[in-house]
């Protein structure tokens, strides 16, 4: 199925690098080293220039920590979204938010996609997209609340929630009037799951994909990659990589990730072998 993102379309098997561009002071991984907008500007040269289709603009991180009311949220993301928008007129801007009122603010501002990565807990948000004919992520969230930690949470069968969750939330998104082309679906490693429900929904992550709607990843050193193998947040990247190949062999086709090249040649790697893409160069054994 046709990929549609806002204004931009993508043949049915195209695989998007999607980097993350945090306008936090907090976040887990780079720790505010795109507080600054200007510094978060140039990272968005960056990934421009390392061959990401997808910005993903984040105003609150996804732990607990200090309160980020709307308002302040906004704040962070709708200028800056703006200032994107009018520098890369052909990049997919995506802004993670859960949000509607922010939501509703940043497709004003030129966003392309919702990425909301707590399940639905605004009702709204459907809305907003449909108003604004953009793209959204629908993802599972085992019902945790909107920046809390899973606590000894469990499932009879963990895919099978995933399923269930994501598959209503998209069903929302289209009696709203989101297009069906728009519409993405995220298992959500970590969010509301522990170490084993994020391996196991990567195992089997292919029964998502067979659901026809496009599969988005975030597997980018999250704290499964580092329990999984014993390492801590900067030793985590060998490890996403190989969560991403085994993704990208299941069919997923967005990858919401910090490091682009490696993810990018990873996707290249994998979409070779599975014949789906010609190598750059062959000349071994033949010239």
């Amino acid at each position: 199925m046709t990929l549609r993102l806002g204004r931009h379309r993508f043949d049915d098997d195209a695989t998007l690098v999607m980097a993350i561009v945090n306008r936090t002071p907090d976040s887990f991984y780079d720790r505010g080293a795109t507080w600054a907008e200007d510094r978060a500007f140039d990272r968005v040269a960056q990934v421009v220039d390392e061959g990401a289709e997808i910005v993903d603009i984040g105003g609150v991180k996804a732990a607990p920590g200090v309160e980020v009311d709307s308002v302040e949220e906004r704040r962070r993301v709708v200028s800056f979204v703006e200032r994107v928008r009018a520098a890369y007129p052909h990049l997919v801007i995506s802004v993670d938010t859960w949000r509607a009122d922010v939501g509703a603010a940043v497709c004003e501002a030129g966003a392309d996609v919702l990425n909301d990565a707590w399940g639905g807990a605004d009702p709204g948000l459907v809305d907003v997209a449909a108003k604004h004919d953009v793209a959204i992520v629908c993802t599972h969230t085992g019902g945790v609340t909107p920046r809390t930690r899973p606590h000894r949470i469990a499932y009879d069968d963990v895919m099978a929630d995933v399923l269930r969750a994501t598959l209503g939330y998209a069903d929302r998104a289209l009696v709203a009037g989101v297009a069906r082309e728009s519409v993405v679906i995220d298992p959500a490693h970590d969010f509301g799951k522990n170490t084993f429900h994020s391996l196991e929904v990567t195992r089997r992550l292919g029964e998502m994909v067979a659901t026809g709607f496009p599969v988005l990843v975030s597997l980018s050193n999250k704290d499964f990659v580092g329990e999984t193998l014993g390492v801590p947040l900067e030793d985590r990247l060998t490890g996403t990589l190989a969560a991403t190949a085994v993704s990208a062999m299941a069919g997923a086709r967005i990858y919401r990730v910090h490091e682009v090249v490696p993810t990018r040649q990873t996707l290249d790697m994998v979409a070779s072998i599975a014949g789906r893409r010609p190598p750059a160069r062959a000349i071994r054994g033949i010239a």
